[in-house]
């Protein structure tokens, strides 16, 4: 089984952003969308990362196309927009797929450690968020309609773990 920690998916700019650089870290990882009816939620995400990012969480934000072509953009529209509209600052890497064949493999690590309902592994829609532990091992698997401040206890108490 692949380890978390040993993927590198893509930063916005095209450079690996090795996950290594966070183990020990507590991870919010989202697909997220600019034309969605969930974007919104960047809002949540960022406030997320402001409160909690200096106790250790890492905000991760892959932005996906694959539902309803709600992320035509490019890296520079994406940044552009995350920027001016919601003042995102947490990281927003490359534009990934999240499920079929061409999967990015950091999303098929996490639909592997927590599947959806009824065991079905894919992912149904923009927004969808895993909570990561210290140890790199899935926590929780979030629905799209699952707002930023509902997983504020989630985060708490796994920040609250020491790092192995």
């Amino acid at each position: 089984m692949t380890d978390l920690y040993s993927l590198a998916p893509r930063a916005a700019d095209g450079t690996p952003h090795p996950l290594a650089q966070h183990r020990g870290d507590v991870l919010l990882i989202v697909n997220t969308a600019s034309q969605c009816g969930f974007t919104g939620q960047y809002a949540g995400l960022e406030d997320l990362w402001r409160r909690y990012r200096a106790a250790g969480l890492v905000v991760l934000g892959f932005p996906c196309n694959q539902f309803g072509a709600q992320e035509p953009g490019d890296a520079a529209e994406i940044a552009r927009f995350c920027h001016l509209t919601y003042d995102v600052t947490f990281p927003v890497l490359a534009k990934v797929a999240v499920n079929g064949p061409r999967a990015d493999p950091v999303f098929d690590h996490l639909k592997r450690q927590k599947p959806g309902f009824l065991g079905l592994t894919g992912i149904k829609w923009n927004f969808t968020k895993f909570l990561v532990g210290r140890d790199g091992r899935v926590i929780a698997r979030y629905a799209p309609k699952t707002k930023p401040a509902d997983l504020d206890a989630a985060i708490a108490m796994a920040l609250a773990e020491p790092a192995p």
